[in-house]
């Protein structure tokens, strides 16, 4: 089939992936999707316990909305907080079942492998006349696809970031892979049982930390002998607490006030600065140990659940040609507006198929993958990026510029410079306190009743 003949590849069946293909199908042009899973939505059914801190009217692409109302589909209400699962259930796998969905998605099939016809990264002769070849693996049976284009929405949550605090495994980590938990476990429901009246370990200062700590102590309320540590890497518990009533989501800014408010009544015990550097069993308890400006503690647990972020696969992508920021691994474009080291405040600036655009053309990164090691991606942003990227592919460049992202603000303005906190929010003044338990001192900021400071900003 002639280059320009072949369909637009799509490798993922999350939301992104999905709006790239409704997108496609709605401007006529022939698509084939790729997803590893049994079904659309794998990964997010991973996490289809946890509620999402973002409404529906930021869930939903406008090209998927528009084939499943023509089939019918009503859209949920547009401030209701969805569960993971029924994100799924409501919204992608109805979409995936469309008729015109339905012919073109492939899952059970996993991407392994990119590159075009007869070339390398290496060779250039007429290199972007050559088609894309993905190799895809179905039941063990392997085979050559070929597409003129090719999206790349394939998420990042199914690389979890490691332990250990230099970005590698913590030493005795993989061996004991099997015995740690990555990401947001269902606490209250089938993974009950495992952490109930249990002492558990819980790394991470981001929104999923903070779902599985409050998870935590809803279960303690039936279980009161389970005992909760929070690990850290630094102690700056004013960037982890966000915008709280500032927050334009007001689930987001919630859940840091609860946190903030479990605290400050001392419900919890804080590691901090704590950064994990090795693991290992002693008789049926977890070991973990860290190294920290010359000085070592321990900490033991029954459980350890490791809410670190995720990364980029980017092995399958070995023979393309990318131009990746060296820290944050998104585009060059892309990675100064959502680069966790810079001063960022509120939402990222409206973006779309020019940031994305790699020095292999046709070819593009959209979705939570797209953010590299950057943790502050919501699904509206990959929404218009499909949309961008699809509009370029078809050739309609005045859509691919005219880019629209109306995203709520957080509420937060920091830098992570410095780790002694935030700039532009009110900042309460904090107390330190050490509380013994046991192996090492635990270090708790705890808020003290005084007057509000503003930090100096800008």
């Amino acid at each position: 089939m002639p280059p320009n003949e072949l369909p637009v590849a799509i490798i993922g069946g999350g939301p992104a992936g999905l709006a790239a293909a409704a997108h496609l199908i709605e401007r006529g042009e022939a698509a084939i999707l790729f997803e590893a899973g049994a079904s659309v939505g794998a990964n997010v059914r991973d996490w289809g316990h946890v509620r999402m801190f973002s409404p529906w009217e930021f869930n939903v692409d406008s090209a998927s909305v528009r084939l499943l109302e023509s089939a019918g589909w009503r859209m949920p209400p547009a401030d209701e907080l969805p569960t993971g699962l029924e994100l799924v259930e409501r919204y992608l796998q109805p979409l995936a079942e469309l008729p015109a969905m339905r012919a073109i998605i492939r899952t059970g099939t996993r991407v392994i492998g990119l590159s075009r016809r007869n070339h390398d990264k290496v060779k250039d002769g007429e290199r972007e006349l050559a088609p894309f070849q993905l190799h895809a693996v179905n039941d063990g049976h392997e085979e050559l696809v070929e597409a003129r284009a090719v999206i790349d929405a394939s998420g990042a949550w199914h690389l979890p970031n490691p332990l250990g605090a230099n970005g590698r495994p913590a030493i005795g980590e993989a061996s004991l892979r099997e015995r740690l938990v990555y990401g947001i476990p269902d606490i209250l429901g089938d993974e009950r049982s495992r952490f109930a009246g249990k002492r558990v370990i819980v790394v991470g200062s981001g929104h999923s930390a903070i779902n599985v700590l409050l998870d935590l102590m809803r279960l303690r309320e039936d279980h009161p002998q389970t005992d909760i540590i929070w690990v850290m890497r630094s102690r700056n518990l004013r960037k982890v607490y966000g915008g709280g009533e500032d927050d334009a989501l007001a689930a987001r800014g919630q859940l840091g006030l609860r946190i903030k408010a479990a605290v400050a009544a001392g419900a919890l015990r804080i590691a901090a600065p704590f950064p994990p550097t090795h693991v290992s069993l002693g008789g049926d308890q977890l070991l973990l140990r860290s190294e920290f400006n010359g000085d070592a503690g321990s900490l033991s647990a029954d459980e350890i659940i490791i809410c670190a972020g995720a990364r980029p696969e980017l092995e399958l992508l070995r023979e393309m040609r990318l131009d990746l920021d060296p820290a944050v691994e998104a585009t060059r474009s892309l990675a100064p507006l959502i680069d966790p080291n810079l001063h960022s405040c509120g939402t990222v600036r409206p973006h779309g198929e020019a940031e994305l655009r790699q020095p292999e053309a046709d070819f593009y990164i959209v979705g939570m993958k797209s953010y590299g090691r950057a943790p502050t991606f919501l699904l509206a942003t990959g929404y218009e990026q499909a949309r961008s990227v699809v509009a370029a592919l078809c050739g309609d460049w005045e859509a691919a510029r005219d880019v629209r992202l109306n995203l709520p603000e957080t509420g937060v303005c920091v830098t992570d410079f410095a780790d002694e906190g935030a700039c532009c929010v009110p900042a309460e003044v904090a107390q330190p306190a050490l509380l013994a338990l046991g192996e090492i001192p635990i270090v708790s900021e705890i808020p003290v009743d005084r007057a509000r400071e503003r930090v100096p900003c800008c």
